[in-house]
């Protein structure tokens, strides 16, 4: 079978669905974060996809980034869980979702960061004065609440 959404999405099309997923804001000992730059709409985000059924939020999350990134990651401690309409998003292809998603924080991971070409066309460990414009419309809320988080505990 195919993954789940895609099986989901062959029997309602493009209609708005719930989509559960993880993510991970993984951070250097520089203190930058890791950014894909996602192939389905050429922007930029954070690793992280859809739940495979059985797979639990941590599984998942550590699975896209290995999946997304060539690293695997450890020691995942939750940092907050988005859902709502400012989760809504529309890709260019015209699937729509509402997502809900658990995001975790690392810095700890093994390997040597490489895009895929599959769901990542590019990978870059960047610090959050110096993020790309062009970010994926649900990852600037949670690179946001990050970065406060950081400015709130004085790192």
């Amino acid at each position: 079978m195919d993954n789940y959404v895609s099986y989901i999405r062959k029997m309602i099309g493009s209609k708005p669905m719930f989509l559960v997923g993880a993510g991970v804001v993984v951070s250097d000992e520089k203190g930058r974060i890791l950014l894909i730059k996602r192939t389905d709409n050429g922007k930029w985000g954070l690793p992280g996809g859809s739940l495979e059924l059985g797979e639990t939020f941590e599984e998942a999350a550590a699975r896209e980034v290995l999946e997304e990134a060539g690293l695997t990651v450890s020691n995942l401690v939750l940092f907050k869980v988005y859902s709502g309409k400012k989760m809504h998003f529309i890709y260019p292809n015209g699937d729509e979702v509402y997502n809900a998603v658990c995001i975790y924080m690392t810095n700890e991971y093994k390997g040597t960061a490489a895009a895929d070409g599959i769901e990542s066309s590019s990978i870059a460990f960047l610090g959050l004065d110096d993020l790309p414009s062009d970010l994926h419309p649900p990852d600037m809320i949670i690179i946001d609440d990050y970065g406060k988080a950081l400015w709130a505990n004085g790192k």
